[in-house]
Protein backbone atom coordinates (compact mmCIF):
# COMPACT_ATOMS: atom_id res chain seq x y z
CA UNK A 1 0.00 0.00 0.00
CA UNK A 2 1.29 3.47 -0.80
CA UNK A 3 0.84 6.52 1.37
CA UNK A 4 0.48 6.74 5.13
CA UNK A 5 -3.25 6.20 5.55
CA UNK A 6 -4.89 3.08 6.96
CA UNK A 7 -5.98 0.12 4.85
CA UNK A 8 -9.36 0.32 3.04
CA UNK A 9 -11.02 -1.38 6.03
CA UNK A 10 -9.55 1.23 8.35
CA UNK A 11 -6.90 -1.04 9.89
CA UNK A 12 -3.16 -1.47 9.59
CA UNK A 13 -0.24 -2.88 11.56
CA UNK A 14 2.14 -0.32 13.08
CA UNK A 15 5.03 -0.58 15.58
CA UNK A 16 4.06 0.63 19.06
CA UNK A 17 6.31 2.95 21.04
CA UNK A 18 4.90 3.02 24.59
CA UNK A 19 6.07 5.78 26.92
CA UNK A 20 4.80 6.86 30.35
CA UNK A 21 4.52 10.61 29.84
CA UNK A 22 4.12 11.35 26.13
CA UNK A 23 0.92 11.89 24.15
CA UNK A 24 1.31 12.76 20.48
CA UNK A 25 -1.38 14.58 18.47
CA UNK A 26 -1.98 14.81 14.72
CA UNK A 27 0.19 17.52 13.09
CA UNK A 28 2.38 17.87 16.20
CA UNK A 29 6.11 17.13 15.91
CA UNK A 30 7.79 15.14 18.68
CA UNK A 31 11.60 14.97 19.01
CA UNK A 32 12.78 11.57 20.23
CA UNK A 33 16.13 10.12 21.26
CA UNK A 34 16.21 6.36 20.73
CA UNK A 35 18.72 4.43 22.83
CA UNK A 36 17.13 1.12 23.92
CA UNK A 37 18.22 -1.75 21.62
CA UNK A 38 14.63 -2.89 20.98
CA UNK A 39 13.61 0.59 19.85
CA UNK A 40 16.77 1.02 17.79
CA UNK A 41 15.65 -2.08 15.87
CA UNK A 42 12.13 -0.66 15.67
CA UNK A 43 13.54 2.51 14.13
CA UNK A 44 15.74 0.53 11.72
CA UNK A 45 12.72 -1.44 10.54
CA UNK A 46 10.45 1.61 10.31
CA UNK A 47 12.98 3.46 8.18
CA UNK A 48 13.12 0.52 5.80
CA UNK A 49 9.36 0.76 5.35
CA UNK A 50 6.86 3.61 5.56
CA UNK A 51 8.50 5.24 8.62
CA UNK A 52 5.35 4.82 10.74
CA UNK A 53 5.38 4.52 14.54
CA UNK A 54 2.40 4.73 16.88
CA UNK A 55 2.95 6.56 20.16
CA UNK A 56 1.08 4.86 23.01
CA UNK A 57 0.67 6.08 26.59
CA UNK A 58 1.54 3.51 29.26
CA UNK A 59 -1.16 2.90 31.86
CA UNK A 60 -0.50 3.36 35.58
CA UNK A 61 1.59 0.57 37.05
CA UNK A 62 3.83 0.26 34.01
CA UNK A 63 6.95 0.35 36.22
CA UNK A 64 6.41 -3.27 37.30
CA UNK A 65 7.08 -4.70 33.84
CA UNK A 66 8.40 -1.90 31.64
CA UNK A 67 10.80 -4.25 29.85
CA UNK A 68 8.00 -6.70 29.09
CA UNK A 69 4.56 -5.68 27.76
CA UNK A 70 2.91 -3.25 30.17
CA UNK A 71 -0.65 -2.17 29.37
CA UNK A 72 -1.18 0.88 27.17
CA UNK A 73 -4.12 3.20 26.64
CA UNK A 74 -6.51 2.06 23.89
CA UNK A 75 -6.14 5.11 21.62
CA UNK A 76 -2.80 6.03 20.07
CA UNK A 77 -1.48 8.54 17.56
CA UNK A 78 0.17 7.19 14.42
CA UNK A 79 3.12 9.30 13.35
CA UNK A 80 5.65 9.37 10.54
CA UNK A 81 9.38 9.85 10.98
CA UNK A 82 9.89 13.20 9.26
CA UNK A 83 13.67 13.46 9.67
CA UNK A 84 16.33 11.47 11.48
CA UNK A 85 19.99 11.00 12.20
CA UNK A 86 21.82 7.87 13.26
CA UNK A 87 24.56 8.55 15.79
CA UNK A 88 28.01 6.98 15.82
CA UNK A 89 26.98 4.62 18.63
CA UNK A 90 23.97 3.36 16.67
CA UNK A 91 21.38 5.37 18.56
CA UNK A 92 18.89 7.62 16.77
CA UNK A 93 17.50 11.11 16.99
CA UNK A 94 14.36 11.68 14.96
CA UNK A 95 11.31 13.88 14.60
CA UNK A 96 7.97 12.08 14.60
CA UNK A 97 5.04 13.99 13.10
CA UNK A 98 1.57 12.93 14.15
CA UNK A 99 -0.77 11.81 11.37
CA UNK A 100 -4.01 10.44 12.80
CA UNK A 101 -5.74 8.95 15.84
CA UNK A 102 -6.18 5.18 15.97
CA UNK A 103 -7.65 2.56 18.27
CA UNK A 104 -5.53 -0.42 19.30
CA UNK A 105 -7.52 -3.53 18.37
CA UNK A 106 -4.93 -6.07 19.43
CA UNK A 107 -1.22 -6.71 19.53
CA UNK A 108 0.20 -9.02 16.92
CA UNK A 109 2.20 -12.09 18.03
CA UNK A 110 5.50 -11.35 16.31
CA UNK A 111 9.01 -12.59 16.99
CA UNK A 112 10.44 -9.12 17.49
CA UNK A 113 11.85 -7.28 20.52
CA UNK A 114 9.32 -4.46 20.08
CA UNK A 115 5.54 -4.49 19.93
CA UNK A 116 3.29 -4.21 16.88
CA UNK A 117 -0.34 -3.23 17.12
CA UNK A 118 -3.23 -3.79 14.77
CA UNK A 119 -4.76 -0.33 14.64
CA UNK A 120 -8.04 1.03 13.36
CA UNK A 121 -8.38 4.71 12.54
CA UNK A 122 -10.60 6.40 15.12
CA UNK A 123 -14.15 6.90 13.91
CA UNK A 124 -14.67 10.60 14.63
CA UNK A 125 -17.89 12.62 14.69
CA UNK A 126 -17.08 15.46 12.29
CA UNK A 127 -18.19 19.05 12.60
CA UNK A 128 -18.18 21.94 10.17
CA UNK A 129 -15.70 24.75 10.67
CA UNK A 130 -18.51 27.33 10.77
CA UNK A 131 -19.93 25.55 13.80
CA UNK A 132 -16.66 26.18 15.66
CA UNK A 133 -16.54 29.94 15.08
CA UNK A 134 -17.27 30.69 18.74
CA UNK A 135 -14.52 28.37 19.96
CA UNK A 136 -12.04 29.85 17.49
CA UNK A 137 -12.89 33.36 18.67
CA UNK A 138 -12.31 32.25 22.26
CA UNK A 139 -8.87 30.96 21.30
CA UNK A 140 -8.05 34.19 19.47
CA UNK A 141 -9.04 36.16 22.56
CA UNK A 142 -6.85 33.97 24.79
CA UNK A 143 -3.81 34.65 22.62
CA UNK A 144 -4.21 38.42 22.31
CA UNK A 145 -1.29 38.99 24.66
CA UNK A 146 2.05 37.28 25.13
CA UNK A 147 2.50 35.57 28.46
CA UNK A 148 5.80 35.42 30.28
CA UNK A 149 8.14 32.96 28.59
CA UNK A 150 5.60 32.14 25.86
CA UNK A 151 6.13 35.04 23.47
CA UNK A 152 7.45 33.12 20.47
CA UNK A 153 5.02 30.23 20.90
CA UNK A 154 2.11 32.61 21.40
CA UNK A 155 3.05 34.43 18.21
CA UNK A 156 3.13 31.16 16.28
CA UNK A 157 -0.39 30.33 17.43
CA UNK A 158 -1.68 33.80 16.58
CA UNK A 159 -0.41 33.19 13.05
CA UNK A 160 -2.12 29.79 12.96
CA UNK A 161 -5.39 31.28 14.18
CA UNK A 162 -5.19 33.85 11.37
CA UNK A 163 -4.50 31.12 8.80
CA UNK A 164 -6.87 28.73 7.01
CA UNK A 165 -5.85 25.84 9.29
CA UNK A 166 -8.93 24.23 10.79
CA UNK A 167 -9.86 24.84 14.42
CA UNK A 168 -9.67 21.11 15.36
CA UNK A 169 -6.11 20.94 14.01
CA UNK A 170 -5.10 24.07 15.92
CA UNK A 171 -6.75 22.71 19.07
CA UNK A 172 -4.69 19.51 18.76
CA UNK A 173 -1.48 21.51 18.43
CA UNK A 174 -2.41 23.63 21.44
CA UNK A 175 -3.14 20.53 23.52
CA UNK A 176 0.26 19.11 22.59
CA UNK A 177 2.18 22.32 23.33
CA UNK A 178 0.40 23.84 26.33
CA UNK A 179 -1.17 21.05 28.37
CA UNK A 180 1.18 19.24 30.74
CA UNK A 181 -1.25 16.78 32.35
CA UNK A 182 -0.89 13.56 30.34
CA UNK A 183 -4.24 12.29 31.60
CA UNK A 184 -6.02 15.30 30.13
CA UNK A 185 -4.02 15.00 26.92
CA UNK A 186 -4.95 11.34 26.57
CA UNK A 187 -8.63 12.10 27.16
CA UNK A 188 -8.50 14.70 24.37
CA UNK A 189 -6.76 12.25 22.07
CA UNK A 190 -9.46 9.66 22.75
CA UNK A 191 -12.46 11.98 22.29
CA UNK A 192 -14.15 11.01 18.99
CA UNK A 193 -16.59 13.94 18.96
CA UNK A 194 -14.64 16.74 17.31
CA UNK A 195 -16.80 19.56 18.66
CA UNK A 196 -16.65 18.28 22.23
CA UNK A 197 -12.89 17.84 21.87
CA UNK A 198 -12.41 21.43 20.72
CA UNK A 199 -14.70 22.79 23.45
CA UNK A 200 -12.80 20.84 26.11
CA UNK A 201 -9.46 22.00 24.73
CA UNK A 202 -10.58 25.63 24.84
CA UNK A 203 -11.64 25.16 28.46
CA UNK A 204 -8.32 23.62 29.48
CA UNK A 205 -6.23 26.17 27.56
CA UNK A 206 -8.17 28.99 29.23
CA UNK A 207 -7.30 27.50 32.62
CA UNK A 208 -3.64 27.12 31.62
CA UNK A 209 -3.44 30.74 30.45
CA UNK A 210 -5.07 32.01 33.64
CA UNK A 211 -2.54 30.11 35.74
CA UNK A 212 0.34 31.56 33.72
CA UNK A 213 -1.04 35.07 34.23
CA UNK A 214 -1.31 34.51 37.97
CA UNK A 215 2.25 33.25 38.14
CA UNK A 216 3.47 36.31 36.23
CA UNK A 217 1.58 38.62 38.61
CA UNK A 218 3.08 36.93 41.67
CA UNK A 219 6.57 37.32 40.22
CA UNK A 220 5.95 40.99 39.48
CA UNK A 221 4.59 41.58 42.99
CA UNK A 222 7.70 40.21 44.70
CA UNK A 223 9.69 42.94 46.45
CA UNK A 224 12.91 43.94 44.75
CA UNK A 225 16.17 42.91 46.42
CA UNK A 226 17.91 46.05 45.15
Amino acid sequence: MSGHGPEPDGTRSVPLFPLPNVVLFPRAVLPLHIFEPRYIQMTDDALKGERLIAMALLKDGWEKNYYSRPSVEPVVCVGCIASWERLDDGKYNFLLQGLYRARLLKEEPVDLPYRIGQLQSLNETPTMEIDLSTERQHLEDLFQEDLCGMGQLDQQFRHLLASPMTTPDIADLMAFNFIEDVGIKQSLLEEPNVRLRVERTVEVIRHVRQNLKQMARRQNDRPSMN
